[in-house]
């Protein structure tokens, strides 16, 4: 990899990996020129139900939602370490893996609410950048705490030089799609067509996942 060149990260349980993940990840990665992004599932994560499918079935997932994609890269890392996957962790071992590249943590707006609560929040930003995701006309709501770093944070385009440290506020073609809603549409005996890549689709009924 280039030393210059930067690096998207986008973390979830992916229960299962759906289109508005991989069309949010690709459109980060061009407008920020990204070398890759790295897909990383949650292993246990803290703030949110566990997820239905194995490790290994999200991995797989995941490994058949990009298959012919070379910019995507799939990274077991969290699903390898014990304990909690807190997103520090994770920020820490990339950075030591890339020391010169800088790292884009990919966030939606409410993930951005939530991060308050997320183990040793203040602490990111000195290992990455953060870019929001926000829907084209609607509007970022925080709290007063969070209005306050947000803004003592946000990105000017000079800090593309940087490594880490800045908050990068960006409007993507978000696909209204819910891992929560596929899950319940297969309970239901509907198929996720169209909303997940096909080969997901048929691993999905393949292994009656979510039934």
């Amino acid at each position: 990899m280039g030393m210059t060149k930067a690096v998207g990260i986008l973390g979830g349980t992916f229960d299962p990996v759906h289109n508005g993940h991989l069309r949010s990840a690709l459109e980060c990665l061009q407008q920020f020129d990204f070398d890759h992004v790295r897909l990383i599932p949650s292993a246990r994560p803290p703030h949110r139900t566990q997820p239905q499918a194995t490790p290994e079935q999200r991995m797989m997932m995941l490994h058949l939602a990009i298959k012919n994609s070379q910019q995507f890269i799939v990274d077991d890392r969290e699903l390898k370490r014990e304990g909690a996957s807190y997103t520090i962790d994770t920020l820490k071992s990339l950075k030591a893996e890339f020391p010169e590249t800088a790292l884009y943590l990919i966030l939606g707006t409410d993930a951005l609410n939530l991060l308050l609560t997320w183990h040793q929040w203040q602490q990111l930003l000195d290992f990455c950048h953060i870019i929001v995701m926000q829907r084209a006309g609607a509007p970022l709501t925080l709290s007063d705490e969070m209005t306050s770093w947000y803004q003592a944070h946000l990105a000017k385009p000079e800090d593309k030089s940087l490594l880490a440290g800045s908050v990068w506020p960006v409007t993507l073609t978000q696909l209204t799609i819910s891992a929560t809603t596929i899950r319940s549409d297969v309970t239901l005996g509907q198929p996720p067509t169209f909303l997940t890549p096909d080969p997901v689709v048929s691993f999905i009924e393949q292994l009656k996942l979510y039934q």
